[in-house]
């Protein structure tokens, strides 16, 4: 175990309307936003892209160009930081994610690893959406990685649910991806694998065994529990607006800082320590 501990914050999600929440869309904000998180002990920044304009900030973009604006953005204001580029997209056509990441050529960008029903049921028994299908048939995961191979970009990769877990290493058997594997166990998402730290010890049964790996924990104030099960057995970290607006004690947060902060206290209480983003980079075995 690692007695160094990656925390990532994602800063802003593809669901979050701004309009609702004080999610960062411009690349002034996502930079200021970045700048508290790092302040606060996060060396990765999770980044997805909202339109511009007066109205548009809940519509997601794949402009190449305010890519480049975001990310140079954050990096002046947070030396040494580590970008993490989103690529999830529904349905065939996720050119325009491929695009972001072949042009702008993050250190890591996101690869989900498999398909899920994304549901969720409301109290009243009715859907809180539309049933809808988030699609990763393997030809799409092929795609990303080709790409992700040319940049040199180290794949994330996504699983939602244990079968998806089991699917990262066929993908290194079969030479769709070499080198690290890097996994996200993304927890409670309403149709997927539940936030409970009962199931990380199975989840690293099935994960291959030299792999670097985080949490991802979707929800309110349970999650925190999950989080401190896996600072305990050596995972790293991830929360931020796109995860949760709540910390431990209930408390709705208006900011990333403030759960970041809440993380580097959980990996303290652990007996861990907090990595800096040069450390983050040797762990990953990403360029300096």
């Amino acid at each position: 175990m690692s007695d160094k501990a990656i925390i990532t914050c994602a800063l802003n999600g593809v669901l979050t309307d701004p309009r609702q929440h004080a999610v960062p869309v411009t690349p002034a904000e996502m930079a200021a936003e970045a700048k508290r998180a790092y302040e606060a002990g996060a060396s990765v920044m999770h980044i997805h892209l909202r339109q511009q304009g007066e109205g548009k900030g809940h519509l997601p973009s794949w402009d190449t160009a305010l890519s480049a604006a975001v990310q140079a953005a954050i990096r002046e204001a947070c030396p040494g930081v580590v970008i993490n580029h989103t690529s999830g997209v529904v349905g065939p056509d996720y050119a325009g994610a491929l695009a972001c990441i072949r042009e702008t050529r993050p250190e890591i960008a996101a690869c989900n690893a498999g398909s899920l029903n994304y549901l969720k049921v409301k109290a009243d028994g009715t859907w809180a959406w539309p049933p809808m299908l988030f699609d990763n048939p393997v030809e799409k995961v092929k795609a990303y990685l080709d790409v992700m191979a040319v940049t040199g970009t180290l794949p994330e990769f996504e699983c939602f649910d244990t079968g998806i877990v089991r699917c990262v290493a066929m993908y290194r058997d079969t030479g769709l991806t070499q080198g690290p594997l890097q996994y996200n166990f993304v927890m409670g998402v309403e149709s997927g694998m539940p936030a409970d730290p009962d199931l990380l010890p199975i989840l690293l049964k099935l994960k291959a065994p030299e792999a670097n790996w985080q949490v991802t924990a979707i929800g309110r104030a349970g999650i925190w529990g999950l989080h401190r099960r896996c600072a305990e057995l050596g995972g790293h970290l991830r929360t931020g607006l796109e995860d949760t607006f709540y910390r431990e004690d209930g408390a709705k947060v208006m900011s990333n800082g403030p759960l970041i902060e809440a993380m580097a206290t959980i990996v303290r209480e652990t007996g861990r320590e907090v990595a800096s983003p040069a450390e983050a980079r040797a762990i990953l075995r990403l360029a300096a």
